[in-house]
Parts: C-alpha cells; sequence; structure tokens
C-alpha cells in the first residue's frame, strides 16, 4: 500500500494532514524520515510520525527446511505429521509454504511469512527453475531427453508443459530441471513413458540450493543474500 494511502486510512490523519506531515519529514518509515507519498509500505513496515508508532511491523520470518519422506506439505492434517511439525518457533503458524511437495518427496522447501516473496519465488511468470534428482524403476532411455524438452500433454488441464531440461546421471537416475509445478507433474512425464519414480528429490528452487549441512526434518533461516535473489 502507498504510504499516504495507509495514513490517510487511519481515523487520526485527513489527507491534507497527510500532505503536510510528508512535505514537513515527520513521517519515519523503519528509522528513515520520507517524504516520498508513493513509498510502498507493508505489514512489515515500521511506522512513525514524531514520537507515535502507527505500526511496530511484524518480523519477516524465511525458513528453508530439507523435508524428509513421509510429511505433508501442509499446515494441518489430521492423520498425518506436516512440515509445520517438524518447525520449533512461537510463530510457525504464520508461515506458509512456498513451493510443496508431494508426501513422499524429499528435498528444498521454503517457508515464509511474507506473501510477495512467496509470489514471487512460486508465480509462473518468473519461471524460476526448480531442480530435481529423480531415480526410477525402469531405464531412462536417452530419447526422453527430446520428449522433456519438447513438452507433454496432460488432458485433465488440456495444456501442454513447458520445454523441460534432463540430464541422465545413470541408468536409472537423472536430473530434471522444470519452471512448472503441476500436480505430480514429475511422476507423470516419467508416467509417459511407463517409468515409475521411486525417489525424487528437490535440490534447488531458481538460486536457492538445498543446504548439504541440513539433514532431513532439519532447517534453518534463509541467510540476507538469499532472500535478496528472489
Amino acid at each position: 500500500m502507498r504510504l499516504d494511502r495507509f495514513l490517510s486510512n487511519l481515523p487520526c490523519f485527513n489527507r491534507q494532514q497527510v500532505r503536510l506531515l510528508l512535505a514537513e519529514r515527520r513521517v519515519r518509515v523503519d528509522g528513515y524520515c520520507v517524504s516520498d507519498p508513493r513509498l510502498e509500505v507493508r505489514e512489515f513496515s515500521r511506522i512513525e510520525v514524531d514520537e507515535q508508532l502507527l505500526q511496530a511491523g511484524r518480523a519477516a520470518r524465511y525458513l528453508m527446511l530439507h523435508k524428509p519422506q513421509g510429511c505433508v506439505s501442509a499446515t494441518q492434517d489430521p492423520e498425518h505429521r506436516t512440515v509445520l511439525d517438524l518447525i520449533d518457533e512461537a510463530d510457525k503458524h504464520e508461515l506458509h509454504i512456498a513451493g510443496r511437495l508431494d508426501f513422499n518427496t524429499t528435498g528444498l522447501m521454503l517457508l515464509t511469512n511474507d506473501g510477495q516473496w512467496s509470489r514471487r519465488l512460486t508465480q509462473p511468470q518468473t519461471k524460476l527453475p526448480k531442480i530435481y534428482y529423480v531415480e526410477t524403476e525402469q531405464v531412462i532411455e536417452a530419447h526422453y531427453i527430446e520428449k522433456f524438452q519438447q513438452g507433454f500433454y496432460f488432458a485433465f488441464e488440456d495444456l501442454t508443459t513447458l520445454p523441460a531440461e534432463l540430464t541422465l546421471l545413470g541408468p536409472r537416475s537423472a536430473r530434471l530441471s522444470i519452471v512448472e509445478g503441476r500436480y505430480h507433474q514429475v511422476k507423470r512425464m516419467f508416467g509417459h513413458f511407463d517409468n515409475k519414480v521411486l525417489r525424487l528429490h528437490r535440490e534447488a528452487m531458481g538460486p536457492l540450493h538445498l543446504d548439504p549441512g541440513l539433514r532431513p526434518g532439519e532447517y534453518r533461516a534463509l541467510y540476507p543474500e538469499e532472500i535478496l535473489a528472489i
């Protein structure tokens, strides 16, 4: 929301008063005096006028989790352990998942209370690559590569997947880069060849890579440079 709109929405100021406050540089956002009415403020911004605190601002949280098998990508579930059950933080129920994983899929998962940040990470327009390590029941043939580049038609959604990059690592293992997150997408891609996925592990989302020091079920806060990379 624009700063002038935020101030005008408060019962203590009208528009004329807001213009005067900004012109006199009596408004501080995150400790800095500001005069630009168009400045975008968020729920994380600390906003003050003179010595009056108008919004304390919530702390933005960004966590990287190594998701284990047998864990639901949800905030609550009546039957299964959820990823939030792995988080030992007082404010964990304010967090949401940025990019879900299937029940038995492991690897990088990101949790945050910053909706704008998570939308940049997951919205289709950004086309951030998601990197997976895949193991299959049968041999992954070389001709798979071209088909992954061409895309797969999913009749249920009536769409063709965007080009994906498949790199063979062994007879039954590969690394896959996709820019979408369709329902069971990787399993359905290999299902085109009647080749069952036995193991699926997300290694990266865009510039963010799973910390090799995190064991399954462990998490850490993102570093400032990782947050700014999205």
